[in-house]
Formats: C-alpha cells, sequence, structure tokens
C-alpha cells in the first residue's frame, strides 16, 4: 500500500476513535508531544523505523510513553499497539501529524505558521485570528517563529495559503525584474 494513504487511513481511524471515545483532546496534546519529541530526537524516530528484530514493538511502546513523560492514555495506547501488530510503527511520526491536523479540523481549529523579524505583538496575533475567523468561521493556532533573514515585513502559513509579505521577497522580486530588463537589452 502507498505510504501516504496508510497514512492518511490510519489518521483518520484514529480521529473517528478518538471523537467516539470523547478523549480526542486528550490523545491530541499526548500526539503533539510524541510528533514533537520524534522531530526534536531523530534516534527516537529512528528507532520507531527500525525493524522488530532490532528493537521490539513493546520496546518502542515504552520509549514512546517515557517520551511523553507521563502514563499513555488508553486510546493512544491501543492505537499504538495497532500499528505495532501491523507492523506500522516506521509510519508513527507521519500518523501523529496527520492526525493532529485532522482532528483540529473536524473541531474547527485550524494551524497557522507566522515568520518575523521580531516577536509578533499579541494586537497583531489577535487581529489575525479574526481574520481567519471571519473568513473560515474556524479558530486558529498560530505557531510563530522569528527569522531575521526576511528582512521585515512577514510570512503568514495556513493550510495551502501562503502570504509572503517579506521585505525579502519584494527585493527578490526587483532584483528578478531587473535582470529580465537587461537581458531584453541585450
Amino acid at each position: 500500500m502507498n505510504r501516504s494513504i496508510a497514512v492518511t487511513r490510519y489518521a483518520r481511524t484514529l480521529v473517528k476513535f478518538v471523537r467516539e471515545s470523547g478523549h480526542g483532546d486528550l490523545v491530541c496534546s499526548e500526539s503533539e508531544i510524541l510528533y514533537q519529541a520524534m522531530h526534536d530526537v531523530p534516534d527516537l524516530r529512528r528507532m520507531m523505523e527500525a525493524a522488530g528484530d532490532v528493537i521490539s514493538g513493546f520496546e518502542k511502546l515504552k520509549l514512546l510513553e517515557s517520551a511523553l513523560g507521563h502514563p499513555m492514555s488508553s486510546e493512544l495506547s491501543r492505537f499504538l499497539a495497532l500499528l505495532v501488530k501491523n507492523g506500522r510503527m516506521p509510519l508513527v511520526q507521519d500518523i501523529l501529524r496527520d492526525f493532529i491536523d485532522l482532528y483540529r479540523r473536524s473541531i474547527g481549529i485550524r494551524k497557522a505558521n507566522l515568520v518575523t523579524v521580531n516577536p509578533p505583538s499579541e494586537w497583531l496575533l489577535r487581529r489575525l485570528k479574526a481574520l481567519v475567523k471571519a473568513q473560515t468561521g474556524d479558530d486558529v493556532v498560530i505557531h510563530t517563529h522569528t527569522d531575521p533573514s526576511i528582512l521585515g515585513g512577514f510570512v503568514f502559513d495556513i493550510d495551502d495559503y501562503l502570504l509572503d509579505a517579506s521585505v525579502k521577497r519584494q527585493l527578490d522580486i526587483i532584483r528578478e525584474q531587473f535582470i529580465e530588463r537587461n537581458r531584453r537589452i541585450i
């Protein structure tokens, strides 16, 4: 089965399971912690991707529980045991990422990223959240990052929409136009 199809199917299954159990918020927060742990600690991700003869499924579950920092919810524990049983632990990080996005969307929350040179003001964050709410009807969780290389302005990314209003991008556009005009002269 295609990797992306398997990831999506398992993520949808987990969304359905937690919606029925009523513990979606708990499983989502635990999934966020585990996803971030695998992102921050590449060795943890590699251990999840390792073959069963290198590290057993039981040991993988114990590693994830220790990365979580507290006992895992029964719903997430049962789901991860299913992944072990079906040999899908190499996909766990991607499944958790898709689950988080699908679950948030199912409860009317979108995820966005905002990149600025300096940390954004609370006013700006409130204004962006209000704009997204007015356009989509959904609430938004905005993850902020600072990046001095954009020189000024901002880059706002939500779903499949990217608004690059950075000074760096504007300078790149001007440079491209200048190069194109010079080519025409020659």
